[in-house]
């Protein structure tokens, strides 16, 4: 019994440390350090980086911040199933099994997570987006260039579409044609929307199209997209409404209108 306690603790050390560690002490800075090299070894094979990139999290150190996360809070769940069910006497294969099975639904649950924000993070972009095109659409008509309307939208609004193009302009101040960073934030941001966009913005300013009537199209198919995604959100939340009319104040009214009857019923049969 007393090796078991000691292999839990074994493992609960290496969480607690992840999830305590601190820049400021030059040991934990280290070991920080030589966790960061081993969170970079591992493979990618969920598009961790491009995920994090699409909600603007773009270093290694926020993909290294997340990995640490992930793994120190699964140790640690690993580490208090298994002392919780050794020391209640449960079978070592038990132990095994629930320990794995914990580990792994804090995994999972943790990669949830970062799909919900990037889900969210989609639909705010989405959202916004007729409002902006509105704006850029006015800034190029009254005389500005599109730079200087995506820099007025993005010191002036508020959003994450502003802040993707914030991104955009500092690429641009770094010496990328405005194309490229365009084309960039069509791949970088998952929507179909936002990638039609930045197709087209693109496709005008290269064949010297007129960007003006591109741009009041695509506000156009933006406010009917938007129109359309608020009538479903209003025809589900419809039928979900209709669950309670159905199944709890429908029979609660019948039984209410049945019940005097039933009575009487009662009544004449004694």
């Amino acid at each position: 019994m007393l090796h078991i306690i000691l292999i839990a603790m074994f493992f609960a050390i290496p969480g607690a440390l992840l999830l305590s560690i601190s820049d400021d002490d030059p040991l934990l800075g280290q070991l920080q350090r030589k966790v960061n090299v081993r969170a970079l070894k591992t493979q990618d094979r969920t598009g961790i980086h491009a995920r994090l990139e699409e909600l603007g999290k773009r270093t290694e150190r926020d993909y290294q911040d997340f990995r640490i996360r992930q793994f120190g809070y699964c140790t640690s769940a690993a580490t208090l199933v298994m002392v919780l069910l050794i020391s209640s006497g449960k079978d070592f294969v038990v132990v095994a099994l629930f320990t794995a099975l914990s580990s792994g639904l804090i995994f999972i649950l943790i990669d949830k997570e970062l799909s919900s924000q990037i889900k969210k993070h989609r639909e705010a972009i989405e959202a916004e987006f007729p409002a902006i095109i509105e704006m850029m659409t006015l800034a190029i008509a009254a005389g500005e260039t599109p730079m200087q309307a995506m820099l007025r939208i993005a010191e002036s609004a508020e959003g994450e579409l502003s802040k993707e193009f914030a991104v955009v302009i500092s690429e641009i101040r770094t010496g990328l044609p405005l194309h490229v960073t365009l084309d960039s934030m069509g791949r970088r941001v998952k929507s179909v929307m936002i990638r039609r966009f930045a197709d087209a913005v693109v496709t005008a300013t290269l064949r010297g199209a007129p960007l003006i009537e591109v741009l009041t199209r695509h506000a156009i198919e933006a406010r009917a997209n938007q129109r359309n995604r608020i009538m479903n959100a209003a025809g589900k939340a419809e039928v979900a409404m209709m669950i309670p009319v159905v199944f709890l104040i429908l029979p609660i009214s019948i039984l209410f209108a049945l019940w005097p009857s039933l009575t009487n019923l009662n009544l004449f049969a004694n």
